[in-house]
């Protein structure tokens, strides 16, 4: 589990794309606090470390997940979000994100505001109803509120410290990002829906 605080800024060292996934190298930081087999968030995505050294990582992406996710697009020297998954005794300052991707988006705009930029992505129509005014959603493996919502897409701001920490700064109109929805939002959607459904022919005699 991860709370979509990004902890480093990586960099892609090289991706090895092969007919069966990619095997992608990262230079990190945070390299002195990953064993093998730990997992990572890379842009969000949930990657299992198959080597480390004092520079970085390894990691191995299956076809399916280049499919569904916004890896497939990077190459080498693209800037990645890392997180290190949670302990146990670590505060959840963003929110519960598993690092499994629902689906991508595009970038339709990336305006300033102030000190901060306003950023808005689209939204896959499986995905509108889980996002709302002042609810969570994660970009790029970034826990941020929304701020404004319509069909198909959803609007973050990004206050200058997030625009230097994570890539999301640097993102340009056009671009696919992957996107995790509040867990919680699918769990409460999961346990009610069999009485939504019974109820929707139920009359009153």
């Amino acid at each position: 589990m991860f709370s979509g605080l990004v902890q480093d800024l990586g960099r892609v060292e090289a991706i090895d794309l092969g007919p069966d996934g990619a095997r992608i190298k990262v230079a990190t930081d945070l390299a002195g606090d990953i064993a093998l087999g730990d997992s990572i968030a890379v842009n969000g995505v949930c990657l299992t470390a198959t080597t480390v050294d004092e520079g970085g990582f390894t990691a191995d992406a299956m076809q399916q997940t280049l499919d569904l996710t916004s890896l497939a697009g990077l190459g080498p020297d693209t800037p990645v979000n890392l997180e290190l998954a949670l302990r146990a005794d670590q505060r959840l300052g963003g929110h519960i994100v598993q690092g499994h991707v629902d689906g991508t988006g595009k970038v339709l705009s990336a305006e300033k505001d102030g000190f901060s930029l306003r950023l808005r992505v689209s939204v896959p129509e499986q995905l509108d109803r889980y996002v709302i005014p002042q609810g969570s959603i994660t970009i790029e493996g970034v826990s941020l509120t929304v701020a404004e919502c319509g069909e198909g897409w959803a609007e973050v701001a990004l206050i200058p410290e997030t625009q230097e920490r994570t890539n999301l700064g640097r993102l340009q109109v056009g671009e696919t990002v992957n996107l995790e929805c509040d867990v919680i939002a699918k769990y409460v959607e999961r346990m009610v829906s069999p009485y939504v459904r019974g109820s929707a022919g139920h009359t009153d005699r």
